[in-house]
């Protein structure tokens, strides 16, 4: 029964996350947290971190790590073969419509119309990961949660990513390495 669950959340995943990853991240949460609790939100941001991290999409990468924690091996396969065969299908149907038709203004129009969506799926999921990130599991934003060294660390990778051009890869790793010795220096 979990093989058949896993395969239709992340089925559903791939079908409706346009836009890419990020845009997937809400309905990744909607299916793994709230509807079957399969993880909570501390390990969702941990799974979205990993996966950032690994190489390939993070749609993918998280399906096959809900998939080994919930059912193993068989799991792991069946999730990621849910979440990528809608792609799949739907890549090669719209690749010959678009080759078809692509001088079409009705489909330019609808091309256009759905670049608002994904930018606000993304903020969405963004935001969700952030308060996260600063406030604990639980998110609720009360000043008594704040963790004030998540606070300092975003803001520090934001001026190395956004002012100084800094690559993205060296500034997780920085961030990394600046929470292993906050967290050092709190065990002392």
């Amino acid at each position: 029964m979990i093989l058949f669950q896993l395969f239709l959340s992340f089925l559903q995943i791939g079908l409706f996350s346009f836009g890419g990853g990020y845009a997937a991240l809400p309905l990744i949460q909607s299916q793994v947290i709230e509807l079957h609790h399969w993880i909570n939100m501390t390990e969702f941001t941990d799974l979205i971190t990993i996966s950032q991290m690994t190489p390939g999409p993070i749609a993918v990468n998280s399906a096959t790590f809900i998939g080994l924690k919930m059912a193993g091996i068989p799991g792991a396969i069946v999730a990621t073969l849910g979440v990528v065969l809608p792609s799949c299908l739907i890549v090669t149907v719209l690749a010959y419509v678009y080759l078809r038709f692509r001088k079409m203004s009705l489909l330019q129009g609808v091309l256009e119309s759905l670049r608002p969506a994904v930018v606000a799926m993304i903020g969405t999921a963004g935001l969700s990961i952030l308060v996260t990130a600063f406030f604990g599991q639980e998110g609720i934003i009360a000043m008594q949660n704040l963790k004030i060294d998540m606070v300092i660390i975003f803001i520090v990778a934001l001026f190395l990513l956004m002012k100084m051009k800094q690559n993205p890869i060296l500034v997780m790793v920085l961030c990394g390495v600046a929470k292993v010795i906050i967290y050092g220096i709190s065990l002392i």
